[in-house]
């Protein structure tokens, strides 16, 4: 399968096709769902993974195994589109290609792995993460999503989505891989919870996840289905081999990832600060609430900065994603609607305004963008308008999404993470797998134990990484391990 790797410490048990349950053939959806221009743009994305570190379950490894793959099963039976690929058309004669999601119930990869003499501590017991142990948990390494797409009549590619149970000496990580031209970090963790959900409450269960909304979103004005112009769909992606992508990924430094822990109490410290800096300095701010989000992103953004030594007069651009889902009207409110709904906001300044001006400077910078959006979603509607008429699909290929003075956050702490017991234990831990890792890029997640803790997962240039672990003012915030 493309993207396979060496798992060196891990160990694969058993490799199978897991088909949904009931098969789609019982269901009233479509044959073939359409994407729209947002889940297009990201056909040349690495997959979404995502994993949780689990305690080690009471009874039997087999059991356990067979237990999280029938409710996988089961689960695939509620987003059943999962279990099919991804169908591309070039037979349109004019130098233009469409691409649809297939619903033929092929299945979905499940794996069992094994990982003897590794335990929870190698994986979580340091700052920094050790990158070729977490990327062996996951599956689909290397992948990005068009490598699900095939023309019509020709042998079928990866799979959509695929998951791995891999067993470690004191407990069990729990990872999954989902194409992202089917789906976000919403819809990925609504099917997450929704197996998790029917692995703790046993066979026959039903899961008290929102029902997932298959039917995607377009606008009136969009082509339905959305051509592209390109008169093969290899023609739109970059590959790693291509000779200035090589040449590029041979420039780009050495990358690093740290895990950083903000308690509810340094969450709420660095909200509190930001808003009463803002208020003492900006005239009319009376009405103005930085949030607890903007408020850890505003400490990293500058922290960054610093850690890169960047000069105060280089721009800096940060990079927000933010969920359309009942900000847009016409799609769904909640986690229900499956497809991708989110847009990039971005915020730029110079490097010397965001060290010089402070924390409640920078949180208000993207206060302001975040509150434009909401007050102006038509801005969404023309992006996607201008999409449709000239796809950017190629240029959208993760390593060109951030500069080298860029940070950019995904995910969010709204992520149900640690509400994923199945059956025998809460999460101990999250991390993500090794797709889509650039520098600057930052995942968000819920932090442990509630009460409006955070955590920060922070992808940089090793050297800067090191200068922001070793800086006294953004380590003040972060909870040791």
């Amino acid at each position: 399968m493309p993207g396979s790797t060496d798992t060196g410490r891990v160990d694969v048990v058993n490799r199978r096709v897991v088909r949904a349950e009931p098969p789609p053939s019982s269901s009233p959806a479509p044959e073939t769902i359409h994407l729209t221009p947002w889940d297009l743009r990201l056909i040349t994305i690495d997959y979404i993974q995502k994993g949780v570190l689990l305690p080690k379950p009471p009874s039997k490894h087999a059991a356990v195994v067979e237990r999280l793959a029938s409710s996988f099963a089961r689960a695939l039976g509620l987003f059943h589109p999962f279990a099919g690929r991804l169908a591309v058309d070039e037979s349109a004669g004019d130098e233009t290609i469409t691409v649809s999601l297939r619903c033929t119930g092929e299945g979905a990869e499940f794996i069992h792995a094994s990982a003897p003499g590794v335990t929870a501590a190698d994986i979580t017991g340091d700052l920094c993460i050790p990158r070729e142990l977490v990327a062996s948990l996951f599956p689909l390494n290397g992948l990005v999503s068009a490598d699900a797409a095939s023309p019509d009549g020709e042998p079928r590619r990866a799979p959509l989505l695929a998951a791995q149970v891999t067993e470690l000496d004191d407990a069990v990580f729990v990872a999954a891989s989902l194409n992202h031209a089917v789906g976000d970090g919403t819809t990925f963790w609504h099917f997450f919870n929704t197996w998790s959900d029917l692995c703790r409450s046993g066979p026959g269960a039903t899961t008290e996840q929102p029902p997932p909304v298959l039917e995607r979103w377009f606008l009136d004005t969009c082509p339905v289905p959305v051509p592209l112009k390109f008169a093969k769909l290899e023609d739109a992606i970059r590959r790693h081999d291509d000779e200035n992508h090589h040449h590029q990924q041979q420039q780009a430094p050495l990358l690093q990832e740290c895990f950083f822990h903000f308690s509810g109490e340094s969450v709420k410290k660095l909200k509190a600060r930001a808003n009463a800096e803002v208020h003492s300095a900006i005239p009319g701010s009376a009405t103005i609430t930085i949030s607890s989000l903007q408020a850890v992103l505003g400490h990293l953004w500058r922290s960054v900065c610093r850690a890169r030594r960047l000069d105060p007069w280089q721009e800096t651009t940060y990079v927000l994603l933010i969920g359309c889902r009942g900000r847009v009207k016409g799609i769904p409110a909640g986690s229900g609607y499956v497809g991708n709904a989110v847009v990039p906001c971005k915020v730029r300044s110079t490097a010397g305004e965001v060290m010089g001006k402070g924390l409640g400077w920078t949180a208000w910078q993207l206060n302001r963008a975040v509150a434009s959006l909401d007050d102006e979603a038509a801005l969404v509607r023309e992006s996607l308008e201008r999409w449709v008429s000239e796809p950017t699909t190629r240029l959208a290929y993760n390593t060109e999404l951030l500069g080298a003075a860029d940070v950019g956050t995904g995910s969010s702490p709204r992520f149900d993470v640690y509400g994923n017991d199945f059956g025998w234990g809460k999460p101990e831990a999250v991390r993500c797998g090794p797709g889509n890792k650039l520098d600057g890029k930052t995942t968000v997640f819920e932090g442990r134990g509630g009460g409006g803790a955070m955590a920060l997962e922070v992808c940089l240039a090793a050297d800067a990484l090191a200068r922001l672990v070793a800086d006294d003012e953004f380590m003040h915030a972060v909870t040791k391990p």
